[in-house]
């Protein structure tokens, strides 16, 4: 059989090229022909898929899932996790990664890439228990980065661990683009030689060698590796599809994918990326190749950050100096792979160390918390110098960091209530409260305008159905503890307001 591919466009693709501001609208034409193309999967949701859709596009991202799923009958989709941090930015308690497990897969999720920041397998088995409780399939992630203590020895001993946690497969996750040919090969064939389950490459083509990466680990027996149609790949998203669908065809590693399907969906997303130029979405500095990933090791979003950064402070100039601090500053916190969270924590650290002029004079909560223990166990022990220095007197955590927090979904579906529609909505508010609410609130007011919209002029009403509609409003009131008139139903509650909108539409043909 021939090596398998991912198809990245609905959510890294764009994710990398176009802060993840793709809709769902603009995606669901062509879901049916990804569908028929043979992929081994569609990765369509999680990331910050889930944050964007409800911040920038007032999409309910469950909704997306649902309608993707809908279509593609024939491919499995797949998502990409943040174990313990699910597609939040904190660590959440189990029974809220076990519900969202539950309900992502009852929506349609098939296969679940479960990753950790700091490699730490502790943070991943609860989610990979859950996936394989609901049925899915659970990836666990390496998430692959260079330094003194990362080795072929430290990666196949991750593996192993994700292997004997019940993971179903394992993907090398390169975030930042620099696992370069040869080394691809080597650590292909040392987990190759030490796993029995499939293995997958994920990386960016930010420093321009991950096609020729894909090669060389296809070679050493890769099982699976991420790739984008080729309007929405290159620079800091995935290689290319069709070039190697062609480069393999009629090799061993034959795809078996069709190049004319793929052609066609190519020509579907080439005038999509034309109007994203336009709106100044995708910049186009972002194709380019960026050497500078692999001098500096940083992924090519956490430089443009530190420019972001320095620029806000007046002091472009040292960008030379923050360069250089970044891995000392990852040196002192345990050489963590710089991918979400850590790499905005240890630039942040670094900017700061080279502004202020003294190492560690301001520390933000996020670096005390990479300190602490707060995200997990660092890859190298972090120095008793350090330690000291940032915390003081306070103990450092030593135990699984979601051990210390207590069950809470039950919390949060009681401080939600008022929104809450659909189970799921409890889930989108765990994940980002403030967000969602600002979402649920414009939700509510969007129907309302439906609702008043479609609503018929009051001239000639039958005296019967007013009769009816006002003792509706009068018993809802009632319940809720007010009183109100027919036309003041704003401040009903949501199952009220809903309610009447029901009885509304079912007396329209007499209005």
């Amino acid at each position: 059989m021939g090596v398998r591919i991912t198809e990245t466009v609905l959510r890294d693709a764009h994710q990398s090229l176009i802060a993840t501001r793709m809709r769902t609208e603009d995606m669901l034409p062509i879901v049916e022909k990804l569908d028929n193309i043979g992929y081994h999967s569609l990765e369509a949701w999680g990331g910050a898929t889930f944050d964007a859709s409800m911040r920038f596009l007032n999409e309910d991202p469950w909704v997306r899932l649902r309608k993707i799923k809908d279509v593609a009958k024939k491919t499995p989709l797949q998502m990409l996790l943040r174990g313990q941090n699910l597609l939040g930015y904190k660590h959440y308690a189990d029974d809220v990664v076990e519900y969202f497990v539950q309900k992502a897969i009852a929506n349609g999720m098939d296969i679940m890439r479960i990753f950790d920041a700091l490699n730490d397998a502790r943070n991943i088995e609860t989610a990979i228990k859950a996936c394989k409780r609901e049925g899915g399939h659970a990836q666990g992630c390496i998430c692959y980065t260079i330094s003194p203590v990362h080795s072929l020895e430290l990666f196949v001993k991750d593996a192993k661990q994700l292997e004997s946690m019940g993971a179903d497969s394992i993907c090398i996750k390169d975030m930042a683009g620099l696992l370069v040919p040869y080394q691809a090969f080597e650590l292909v064939k040392a987990l190759k030689e030490s796993v029995k389950i499939p293995i997958q490459l994920h990386t960016h083509y930010t420093s321009g060698v991950a096609s020729m990466t894909y090669l060389k680990a296809i070679e050493a027996g890769v099982d699976v590796v991420d790739c984008a149609i080729s309007p929405m790949a290159l620079g800091t998203s995935q290689p290319p599809t069709e070039p190697l669908v062609a480069t393999l065809k009629d090799t061993p590693f034959d795809t078996g994918l069709d190049l004319a399907g793929l052609s066609e969906i190519a020509d579907y997303f080439r005038p999509l990326k034309e109007k994203y130029i336009e709106s100044g979405l995708l910049d186009v500095k972002v194709m380019g190749v960026d050497v500078n990933t692999l001098i500096y090791q940083v992924p090519g979003g956490m430089l443009s950050n530190l420019v972001s950064q320095l620029k806000q402070s007046n002091a472009l100039d040292k960008f030379e100096e923050v360069l250089k601090e970044v891995p000392r500053v990852r040196e002192d916190f345990g050489y963590p792979p710089l991918v979400t969270p850590t790499s905005q924590i240890v630039g942040t650290q670094a900017v700061l160390n080279v502004i202020t002029g003294e190492r560690y004079k301001m520390v933000p909560k996020e670096s005390k918390g990479i300190v602490k223990g707060e995200y997990g166990k660092t890859p190298a022990p972090i120095s008793e110098e350090i330690r000291s220095r940032i915390l003081g007197e306070e103990k450092p955590i030593t135990c699984r960091p979601a051990d210390l927090i207590e069950p809470e979904l039950d919390k949060i579906k009681e401080t939600a209530k008022e929104y809450i529609e659909q189970d799921e909505d409890i889930l989108s508010y765990a994940m980002l409260p403030q967000v969602a609410e600002k979402f649920f609130k414009q939700r509510i007011e969007d129907r309302e305008k439906a609702a008043v919209a479609t609503q018929p002029k009051a001239e000639g009403i039958n005296p019967e159905v007013v009769a009816a509609i006002s003792a509706v409003v009068a018993d809802m009131g009632a319940r809720d503890g007010r009183q109100y008139a027919v036309g003041n139903i704003s401040r009903l509650n949501n199952q009220n307001r809903w309610g009447l909108y029901g009885m509304l539409e079912r007396f329209r043909t007499k209005l």
